[in-house]
């Protein structure tokens, strides 16, 4: 293994001019690639979930974010210019954790304390998944991977997370580049690609400031109960909400013509 991170490493060393999602290309992570370890990973979470009693098939929270889901995957498709189409799946996992992620390919993976612990509105839920799916449909995973590559991040993440199903969900998201810190532009990228879907589909893009404003309103208790590793990894602060807030109205238009009949 550390012999083909080396050599992963090398390959990294000569591309060092290259886009990161070049570089990924050329370490095997291709899109396809990806896909396919996405696939495995999220398999394994769901079995380990499953074996638990921690996956939850029906009940208000697996209904608000199904039917969330449902109507954002037909502009999210629209939106998917990897060249390959994304097969959906969704697994709510019961945990008292703040979280969700999608994995590259359309894998998605939601806590019920996310849900639960801030309350969230079916319009709050279509932001955070629409935030999440930019991040998948966006292959901000292969960039992630171009920087440090999967080998390295599955032994880092699995040696972290050991722990509880909740532990074993992030734990395999992260070796797919999600749960792990993306950069600042990335995270910018998300919250305004994921605001312009929610829009599309009907949502009210007011609903991803209050989201923000409750994860605010959580901060000081970043260390409690799961809280800290979801702020850790989408940090919330005012130039946040600032930039949401001047994207609003190109939402905002978005949203009354999804509203507006086609008649």
């Amino acid at each position: 293994m550390f012999h083909a991170i080396r050599s992963r490493l090398a390959v990294l060393g000569v591309a060092l001019l290259t886009s990161c999602t070049s570089v990924a290309n050329m370490t095997g992570d291709d899109t396809q690639s990806l896909n396919l370890q996405a696939q495995q990973q999220y398999g394994q979470v769901v079995t380990h979930a499953m074996q638990r009693n921690m996956l939850v098939r029906s009940g208000a929270d697996y209904d608000m974010v199904r039917t969330v889901l449902l109507r954002l995957e037909p502009f999210a498709d629209r939106a998917n210019k990897t060249g390959v189409p994304f097969q959906w799946h969704l697994a709510v996992f019961k945990t008292s954790e703040i979280n969700a992620w999608v994995m590259p390919g359309g894998l998605v993976g939601v806590y019920t304390g996310l849900i639960d612990r801030l309350h969230l509105t079916e319009a709050e839920t279509a932001a955070v998944l629409g935030h999440e799916m930019i991040h998948a449909l966006e292959e901000h995973a292969k960039e992630k991977a171009g920087e440090k590559t999967l080998s390295n991040l599955a032994t880092l993440a699995l040696s972290a997370y050991a722990g509880s199903a909740a532990g074993a969900a992030l734990g395999a998201a992260s070796t797919m580049g999600v749960g792990l810190p993306f950069s600042r532009r990335l995270e910018t990228r998300a919250d305004l690609g994921g605001m312009m879907l929610m829009a599309e589909a009907g949502y009210d893009p007011h609903a991803a400031l209050s989201l923000w404003r409750k994860m605010a309103s959580l901060q000081g208790q970043a260390g409690k109960e799961g809280l800290a590793q979801f702020l850790s990894d989408h940090p919330n602060d005012a130039d946040r909400q600032a930039a949401i807030e001047a994207e609003l109205p190109k939402a905002m238009t978005a949203y009354e013509q999804a509203r507006t009949p086609a008649w």
